[in-house]
């Protein structure tokens, strides 16, 4: 990702015998963004990785690049996934410099017969978590004032949709 992706909306996948079920990834030298992604209504089966957003990814077009450039990932929602026979439920690895903020998970429900207490990793990431099975680290635990309420985002109405 070097040119910026936002308003994506991308519901009713169904992923299987995959080693990421859900995958965003950048680095340093990227620059632009991943922001307002909604991603909903997923079921997985025999997946390694429930959900991976990272920073740290290596590889560039080529070697003219700026490696101070920095990308922004914000506003991604993760709700109504449900996952079966899942060795890691998350990983969100952000960058130092620049974290992913308002990282958004509702109704996620990531089985697996591993020890459950590892199955979330995260650094330099911070969000919010509702109904979200096994429990996601500390970092994804802030939760809103009520309950009830989902985590969303706004769509930018002038967005074209793409079916996926």
């Amino acid at each position: 990702m070097s040119g910026g992706m936002s308003d994506v909306l991308a519901e009713h996948l169904h992923v299987y015998n995959s080693v990421n079920g859900i995958e965003l990834k950048t680095a340093k030298g990227r620059g632009a963004y991943i922001k307002d992604i909604f991603l909903s209504d997923v079921y997985m089966e025999n997946v390694h990785r429930g959900i991976k957003a990272t920073g740290q990814f290596t590889n560039h077009p080529d070697d003219n690049y700026d490696p101070n450039a920095l990308p922004i990932v914000a506003g991604i929602s993760f709700s109504d996934i449900v996952g079966v026979n899942i060795t890691t439920a998350g990983v969100f690895s952000g960058i130092d410099e620049s974290p992913f903020t308002s990282i958004c998970l509702s109704n996620v429900s990531l089985t697996s017969s591993y020890d459950p207490s590892s199955s979330w990793m995260c650094a330099y990431v911070e969000g919010s978590s509702v109904n979200v099975l096994p429990e996601p680290c500390p970092e994804l635990q802030v939760s809103w004032p009520s309950p009830s309420t989902d985590c969303f985002i706004f769509l930018n109405p002038n967005s074209q949709v793409a079916a996926l």
